[in-house]
């Protein structure tokens, strides 16, 4: 999720009570909860440091652990000189570990994934289960905190008297509605993924499915199929009524095998991008006196090109011997 989303999480569980355990709860909530993606930072280094640096140490159980526990030992040493900022250690511990975990729970809910148990294991975990910019998500939590407030004023304008119990329990809705709304689309993505693995495409069976949620139409899914001789993207809907046709989707033919394929495949990058890649495909093209192999996680083909979609490109020489290897951003080519 991006951090507009991660504030307005860590804003709402300080109004819905944590904001009670240390006085400065909420800066706390927002600092554990924003924090771990400073790994953004590895952007600057190229894609090869980004690969390796985003959503992967910080956002590990040990990276949340070790974060919460830096952050609440770093607003201890405040409190020790700004006595009004003076909280006991375990109460602010759970602060800032709710404000972690937050992050890294909103963030395994999207397509991208992170590297939960790193470093012990490379594995990337992702649940497919939200947009990496949600309005949804973004509507229910500006919501929970919005709502509440106007309803204060308007009071107020009347002169009535206002309940503080307001803003909390506007903070606890908004946070119910997107526990609700993820477990809405969790059926959604399972009717979607089931819709996907029961047809054929191009008469062969699926190898494997995934389902990823389009951020406007929440009954609208963007499926992604592979063959034994395609990778395949297709609109899925999940609605009642709606009918789901597997030939309206794009076919992305794979390369035949060759010596030039097999040879960049096992390239020092191409094994870099394998590792994250859930959908790779290979385009093999003549790149002058050589060839050109390019690798794009298809995962990524109908979202948009940037940081989040990385490719490896493999140039070999007339001999098919890899004589340049390097990941990039993609710049949306195909």
């Amino acid at each position: 999720m991006e951090p507009v989303t991660h504030a307005l999480t860590a804003l709402a569980m300080g109004r819905a009570g944590l904001n009670r355990l240390a006085r400065p709860a909420t800066p706390m909530l927002l600092v554990s909860g924003l924090i771990a993606d400073s790994d953004w930072l590895s952007y600057y280094g190229g894609a090869r440091a980004f690969l390796y640096g985003h959503r992967t140490a910080t956002h590990s159980l040990l990276g949340t652990a070790l974060l919460a526990v830096l952050v609440t030992a770093a607003f201890s040493l405040m409190g020790r000189r700004y006595p009004g900022w003076a909280f006991k250690f375990a109460p602010g511990l759970a602060v800032c570990a709710a404000g972690a975990g937050g992050h890294l729970l909103l963030d395994l809910l999207n397509g991208y994934g992170v590297q939960l148990l790193w470093p012990l294991d490379r594995r990337w975990y992702a649940w497919d289960l939200a947009a990496e910019v949600d309005p949804w998500v973004l509507f229910f939590l500006l919501a929970g905190l919005l709502v509440p407030a106007l309803l204060r004023l308007v009071l107020e304008e009347i002169g009535a008297k206002s309940r503080r119990q307001g803003i909390r329990r506007g903070a606890v809705a908004g946070l119910a509605l997107v526990a609700l709304f993820a477990a809405a689309r969790l059926t959604a993505h399972q009717r979607a993924v089931a819709l996907l693995d029961s047809r054929q495409y191009r008469g062969q069976a699926p190898l494997a499915v995934a389902a990823f949620p389009m951020p406007s139409n929440p009954l609208l899914w963007a499926g992604v199929v592979e063959t034994d001789n395609a990778l395949v993207n297709v609109e899925v809907p999940v609605g009642l009524g709606l009918e789901f046709d597997p030939d309206r989707g794009t076919v992305h033919y794979k390369p035949e095998q060759s010596a030039v394929l097999s040879n960049a495949v096992n390239s020092g990058a191409a094994a870099d991008f394998l590792r994250y890649a859930r959908f790779p495909l290979a385009r093999v093209a003549p790149e002058g006196d050589g060839y050109r192999v390019r690798l794009r996680d298809m995962r990524f083909a109908a979202g948009v090109s940037g940081p989040h979609g990385i490719v490896a490109i493999i140039d070999l020489n007339a001999q098919q011997q890899v004589v340049d290897a390097r990941l990039e951003f993609d710049a949306g080519e195909n």
